[in-house]
């Protein structure tokens, strides 16, 4: 690997990998496109269902196919009984995206489809798999708590689905809005590591299940989707506003990393962290309990002043999720629940353009040995 082009970079930094219509992340202006679309204008306007068309599809849907779509992901949502049974086996102290692994892998035995490879076939998966994560993390939720399980219901959202199967009550338009603007945020960002273990496998041939849970293994990694359960762990830990810097300079002075902060692409503002910021002070005040806003803010300013770090998604989705009740340990499952759409979006794309993703590795062992008997070793 002698020419300059071809010199290794630690974590593929910088390497261009493939080419892909489905995200662009411009990290000097500290943008996000999906399809052609920037990332704002989907937030404020547009719904999860939407993003999820627009994903596999290249377009935003006309009013008859967003209904389509709505009526097979509602028909898709619910679990078959043996996953089910599956889920409440799951010892109850197991890691949730452990517990989403095993289940999303289980599930595979009962597409009905088979060995079928067509675009069809993979898009009634895709279908299938981004209606039914909502449903196996509420259900893991309620299980590992002693409650029975609760039926999707057709008239909800995904979004609203995942709040009512997860609390087993109707969530309000809030909450509901919050949670599908979430969704919306996280359903894709280019070649991210969970991602691009998603086309690794998917490259291969292997099916659609195998390259979610490959997505999953690498999205579960505290470097990458548990980020934000590690934020609100060190919220905790701090507790009030007065305790931020103190507790800031501290980690500073031993070298720490402080979660939620910095990007390997964005050089600004991540995008995404606007409408989490304006999400987290609005349920700060609906609820009551500000002081995880403020104390956010409080890191937020500290932390540029001292490191010239900006927060990244997965600092204000902390306190955004925090505030509206959900357990730390299904931070990063949320973020499953909505990645699954554009995960599912690479893997057809890798598909329709499908070529073995296999790079080479620059050698720096010894070279020249000679075999010794083992006993002159």
């Amino acid at each position: 690997m002698s020419s300059e082009s071809n010199v290794a970079k630690a974590g593929l930094e910088g390497i261009v990998a493939a080419q892909s219509a489905i995200s662009d992340v411009n990290g000097i202006e500290g943008r996000l496109v999906y399809q052609g679309y920037d990332i704002h204008d989907l937030a404020e306007h547009a719904t999860f269902e939407e993003i999820v068309y627009l994903l596999w599809n290249g377009r935003l849907p006309t009013t008859v196919e967003l209904a389509e779509l709505k009526e097979r992901l509602s028909k898709a949502s619910a679990l078959p009984a043996p996953i089910i049974r599956i889920i409440q086996e799951t010892p109850k102290d197991a890691n949730p995206m452990d517990a989403l692994r095993t289940a999303v892998s289980a599930l595979s035995f009962y597409d009905p489809d088979g060995a079928d490879m067509s675009r069809e076939a993979n898009v009634r998966r895709a279908i299938g798999l981004t209606a039914k994560f909502s449903t196996i993390v509420g259900t893991f939720h309620r299980a590992r708590n002693g409650q029975d399980p609760v039926e999707p219901r057709g008239d909800l959202s995904i979004a609203g689905n995942f709040l009512y199967t997860l609390w087993g009550r109707e969530p309000d338009e809030v909450a509901t809005r919050t949670m599908d603007v979430a969704f919306i945020l996280h359903a894709d960002h280019e070649l991210n590591a969970s991602t691009f273990a998603a086309r690794v496998t998917a490259a291969t041939l292997s099916d659609m299940y195998s390259a979610v849970v490959s997505a999953i293994g690498a999205l579960k990694g505290p470097l990458h989707g548990g980020a934000n359960e590690g934020v609100i762990k060190n919220l905790l830990e701090i507790g009030g506003v007065e305790n931020v810097e103190p507790w800031l300079m501290q980690r500073f002075s031993e070298h720490a990393k402080v979660m939620g902060f910095g990007h390997r692409v964005y050089r600004t503002m991540d995008p995404r962290a606007t409408h989490l910021r304006e999400m987290s002070r609005q349920l700060g005040e609906r609820t009551g309990q500000k002081k995880w806003y403020e104390m956010s803010i409080k890191m937020e300013e500290v932390v540029m002043r001292e490191k010239h770090l900006n927060p990244n998604v997965d600092f204000f989705s902390a306190s955004t999720y925090y505030s509206l009740g959900i357990p730390t340990d299904l931070f990063t499952p949320i973020f499953a629940c909505s990645r699954i759409s554009g995960w599912t979006a690479h893997v057809l794309e890798q598909y329709e353009h499908n070529r073995l993703i296999r790079p080479r590795a620059e050698y720096i062992g010894p070279r020249d040995l000679k075999y010794s008997p083992i006993e002159k070793r």
